[in-house]
């Protein structure tokens, strides 16, 4: 029998059946956390990342940070001090991506690497929460739903429209309520051995680092399971400029995994690109013959109706700014793809 089909009979799933329910060990874990001038964040990262468990004063934290200049180092040193199972190392590579690997790297006796993120504060007992699941589960990754929050007004209706299929498209970890088998969603948990059997992260990815690992998994024979009892709530971008400079980004990380795996896009993630040329088309070609304005003015109605079914959801003026919101991530996710492909 193959390496590979040694390694799957591990990682297959132990069924809805089984008697025992495993329990990580606090030294089978270890946390990677990579941080780039996050003095205002990573301290409630950690702290939270420390309660709800008494497994979690065993398990080894490591930050990963890429060069902070704000003050992040300082008070990673401070941090380390105060929390003996916590350390930090230099990641020269910056993005998040090598961060991981750099972590995972470090790794001796630990089969499970948990990945974590600066800007969110995680629920108690999140890092043996997911340990367990993997566990339990026996697969290859964990993922789990984002739950999206917002503050101010924009924000607000960013975080209400990106949870719907509008502004998802349906993606199981936006928001998701089903436990299930997926082929992608928001990194949690990985088994190590997985991990490094597939080569990690691609450290040149900045964006779509996940779904690039994903689909190498796929092809590896490892399963993902989304847990929908292990949630985080984030915050979306707060601003139309850094919602657009997200998707942008997102856009040409996806175009990047396309090429890299010769895979096809699937029709949630062709319709921004099908829509961007529709309107652009449309918009030069109105001014001759004005049939040209009925799908602009249909995609407008759509923005219009979620615009004013979340504002009346949520009893809120702010849902008002959801259809321009979703309007962003369209157009800002295909310039992106669009973009990267061209570019080559």
């Amino acid at each position: 029998m193959s390496t590979q089909s040694s390694h799957l009979r591990l990682v297959a799933d132990n069924g809805p059946h089984a008697s025992v329910t495993p329990r990580a060990e606090p030294k089978e874990i270890i946390v990677a956390i990579p941080v780039l001038n996050e003095i205002n964040h990573i301290e409630a990262c950690v702290e939270s990342l420390m309660q709800g468990d008494e497994r979690l004063e065993e398990v080894r934290f490591v930050i990963a940070d890429g060069g902070s200049t704000d003050g992040t180092r300082g008070l990673l040193d401070d941090m380390a001090e105060r929390y003996p199972n916590l350390s930090w190392i230099d990641n020269p590579d910056r993005l998040q991506s090598a961060g991981v690997n750099a972590v995972a790297a470090l790794a001796q006796h630990e089969t499970i690497l948990v990945r974590c993120d600066a800007h969110s504060i995680y629920p108690p007992g999140y890092i043996t929460e997911v340990a367990d699941a993997l566990l339990r589960r026996r697969v290859a990754s964990i993922v789990v739903p984002m739950d999206a929050v917002g503050e101010d007004c924009f924000q607000k209706a960013n975080a209400w429209v990106v949870d719907t299929p509008l502004g998802s498209g349906g993606s199981a970890h936006r928001g998701g309520l089903e436990s299930k088998y997926v082929d992608h969603g928001h990194h949690a948990g990985f088994d190590l051995s997985v991990f490094r059997a597939v080569g990690g992260y691609d450290p040149s990815f900045s964006h779509n680092e996940d779904a690039e690992y994903d689909t190498r998994v796929a092809r590896f024979g490892g399963r993902i399971y989304l847990d929908a009892h292990i949630r985080l709530a984030y915050k979306p971008r707060a601003t139309p400029w850094s919602l657009a400079r997200q998707y942008f980004n997102y856009g040409k990380g996806r175009a990047r995994t396309i090429r890299k795996h010769a895979i096809r896009p699937r029709p949630r993630q062709m319709f921004p690109v099908l829509n961007l040329l529709a309107l652009v088309g449309c918009a030069a070609l109105a001014p001759i013959l004005s049939i040209w304005w009925v799908y602009p003015a249909f995609y407008a109605s759509i923005l219009l109706g979620a615009s004013l079914y979340l504002a009346m959801k949520h009893r809120s003026i702010c849902g008002l700014m959801a259809g321009p919101a979703a309007a962003i991530m369209h157009v800002s996710w295909a310039l992106g793809l669009c973009r990267q492909v061209l570019k080559g």
